[in-house]
C-alpha cells in the first residue's frame, strides 16, 4: 500500500511539472505575445480578450501546479477541472469539426496535446482519494 501511494505521488509531481512547463508556459506566452503566439501556429486573427481567457486559464493552472508540487494530493483536485475541459473540447469542439471536414493543423495540435493531458490525468488523478475512500 505505501509503494502505491509513492507511485501515485511521483505521477502526480510528473503531472504538476507538466502543466507547469505546458499549459504555464503556453499561457504566460499568450499573455506577454498573443500575435506570435498565434502566427507560431498559423491560427487565424484571435479577439484578444477570448484568446486572452484561454492564456489566463493555462497560465493559471500552470500556477497552481506549481504550488500543488508541495502538497500534491491537496492541489489534486485542480486536475479535476483540467480533465473536464479538455475533454468537452475535444468532444464538443474538435471531432465534430474534425468529422465535418479536415481541422486546422493548430487544432491538431491543440487535439494531441490534450489527448497527452487526459492520459496523464487520467494515470494520475487519485480518484479513489478524492472520493474520501
Amino acid at each position: 500500500m505505501d509503494r502505491r501511494k509513492e507511485v501515485r505521488a511521483v505521477w502526480l509531481k510528473g503531472l504538476y511539472w507538466y502543466t507547469i512547463l505546458g499549459a504555464g508556459a503556453v499561457g504566460l506566452w499568450i499573455l506577454l505575445a498573443p500575435e506570435t503566439f498565434a502566427s507560431a501556429f498559423g491560427m487565424p486573427p484571435q479577439d484578444p480578450f477570448i484568446l486572452g481567457v484561454a492564456g489566463s486559464t493555462w497560465l493559471a493552472f500552470g500556477v497552481v501546479a506549481a504550488i500543488g508540487l508541495r502538497s500534491p494530493l491537496v492541489f489534486a483536485p485542480v486536475f479535476l477541472v483540467q480533465l473536464g475541459y479538455k475533454v468537452l473540447w475535444l468532444a464538443v469542439v474538435f471531432l465534430p469539426r474534425g468529422l465535418h471536414g479536415r481541422p486546422p493543423f493548430y487544432s491538431l495540435v491543440l487535439a494531441v496535446i490534450f489527448a497527452s493531458y487526459i492520459i496523464l490525468d487520467l494515470i494520475a488523478i487519485p480518484f479513489g482519494r478524492l472520493a474520501g475512500r
